[in-house]
């Protein structure tokens, strides 16, 4: 789950213009008038959904788009952003074109932006209509929280439902057995761990250019190192959780300045990758695929194709689930989030194609269709290997399969391991879910809207905090910096923000 970013503040103002204009000019896009039932031509339905991957977009003649139209009388129109374009802005620009999708993923924020201004289909009589297998199989709990979003507590989008430990801590235990240690207990224990991955070569290739642990840039992707200190943290963006009996920021408590000094003291011994701030998406894994860093925190269900990389180069190599180390004093967790996040909404422009796409969407959430939703065409999405279906690699020159459903419980994990990772490596995977899990702790601010942030866009995008982060963690400026960082997140916003999350809090509880 690439994490979502902000709306960017020109899209924050053109929105604020044409939206009335769009929501009454999106109408003549709904001239294409879906077919009467009785007829044989599909109603066409365009779904938005970005960082698809590598891969082409399917036309109408596609398998995989045929196959889901006869079983729906639907035909998907699958489209993204550009390479390179920025999602989000890409997104408003449509919205502001009046150029709706009819269903999309909302991306940054936009999700609220729509419902303020209108431009949002209320979806609480449509979905048990239409979509009832999504309606029934999304937890209750999880609808509450949507309804908490919204001004009026009514339902705007389908949210992700996660129910397991997306992201995981994970170490090189292969690493561990070749230089005589221990998995790390205590947060002593792995920084000792880290110095004897530092010195002791245990690629094995004489060069001794390991990398204990890493991260990317604005301090994202090394969440591990914060949550030994009990900090809630998000792909390196700090979370609202319980500190001190009620809701607050992570990135202004205790907590957060003890894991930033500890970091720091990662940096000043490379321990921590020095180019940790420099790190873009491709250049952090490329270090950890050519097998060259020791410990790391991603995703666990995405580990076969990190572990087949790593493999060439080190073909003994096991990667396992750490368990968070202890820090004197903390209470340590891995943060888990796992329903309220906006995942599909139909604009309100789009009503007139919204049975269609709310059975489009259903058609993924129906347990009949679980085994074409997870291994869709042979030869375009999986072969067959020995009388079992392997799923096959994305590759730029293949046509990409839409994926709809993100609701996944313990059962649905233990459906995915056993049946898309390959034998050799279940029981890995298997096991690091396991570590996972067992230190992993939904967030009292799970599902918070974007709302909250309404005003305050740097508080919303965290740049002060990573400004402090990367500055105090490279030695620019001293920890007690951290002080500074406070008073000034809570003078530009930051009180009257944690005032609106408060708030919010009391009422999703009460739900």
């Amino acid at each position: 789950m690439k994490k979502r970013s902000l709306v960017q503040s020109l899209a924050a103002v053109s929105l604020a213009f044409v939206f009335a204009a769009s929501l009454l000019t999106g109408c003549s896009k709904q001239e294409e008038t879906p077919q009467a039932s009785g007829e044989n031509k599909p109603v066409q339905v365009s779904v938005f959904k970005s960082h698809l991957g590598a891969g082409t977009l399917p036309d109408s003649d596609n398998p995989h788009v045929k196959y889901v139209d006869e079983k729906t009388g639907v035909e998907y129109r699958l489209i993204t952003s550009p390479p390179g374009s920025e999602p989000v802005q890409y997104l408003n620009v449509m919205i502001a074109s009046a150029d709706y999708p009819d269903i999309l993923r909302p991306v940054g924020g936009v999700e609220q932006a729509l419902i303020k201004q209108g431009g949002a289909l209320a979806l609480d009589e449509l979905l048990p209509k239409y979509a009832p297998n999504v309606w029934k199989n999304i937890p209750e709990e999880a609808w509450d929280i949507v309804r908490s979003a919204s001004p009026d507590g009514r339902i705007y989008y389908v949210p992700k439902v996660f129910l397991v430990p997306e992201r995981a801590p994970l170490i090189r235990k292969d690493w561990l057995d070749k230089l005589g240690l221990d998995m790390p207990k205590t947060v002593s224990d792995y920084k000792e761990v880290l110095k004897a991955f530092r010195d002791g070569d245990p690629n094995g290739n004489g060069e001794k250019d390991e990398l204990p642990t890493t991260g990317r840039e604005f301090g994202k992707w090394m969440d591990h190192l914060f949550a030994m200190y009990g900090v809630a943290m998000w792909e390196g963006n700090p979370e609202w959780d319980i500190y001190e009996g009620q809701i607050q920021y992570a990135g202004i408590t205790p907590n957060m300045k003890a894991a930033i000094g500890f970091i720091r003291e990662l940096y000043a011994e490379k321990l921590l990758d020095n180019e940790t701030f420099l790190n873009k998406g491709d250049v952090w894994m490329a270090k950890i695929n050519n097998n060259l860093v020791g410990s790391w925190f991603h995703l666990p269900a995405n580990l076969e194709s990190r572990h087949q990389a790593i493999a060439q180069k080190q073909p003994e190599a096991y990667i396992a689930g750490m368990p968070l180390p202890k820090a004197e004093g903390f209470d340590g967790f891995v943060t888990q989030k796992s329903m309220g996040e906006p995942e599909w909404l139909i604009p309100a422009a789009s009503k007139d194609k919204a049975e269609a796409a709310l059975k489009l969407l259903d058609f993924f959430y129906d347990e009949k269709n679980a085994e074409f939703v997870r291994f869709g065409i042979e030869g375009l999405q999986h072969q067959v290997v020995n009388g079992k279906k392997v799923l096959l690699p994305q590759e730029d020159n293949r046509p990409l399969g839409l994926g709809m459903r993100n609701l996944t419980t313990k059962e649905d994990m233990d459906e995915r391991i056993k049946e898309t990772i390959s034998e050799d490596l279940q029981q890995m995977v298997s096991d690091i879910f396991a570590v996972s899990t067992a230190d992993a702790r939904r967030i009292a601010g799970d599902g918070l809207p974007n709302t909250v942030y309404e005003g305050y866009p740097d508080i919303q995008s965290h740049k002060l905090f990573q400004e402090y982060l990367a500055k105090i963690v490279i030695g620019e400026w001293p920890l007690d910096k951290f002080g500074e960082f406070v008073d000034r997140w809570k003078k530009s916003g930051g009180d009257e923000v944690t005032k609106r999350v408060q708030e919010w809090y009391e009422k999703a509880k009460a739900s």
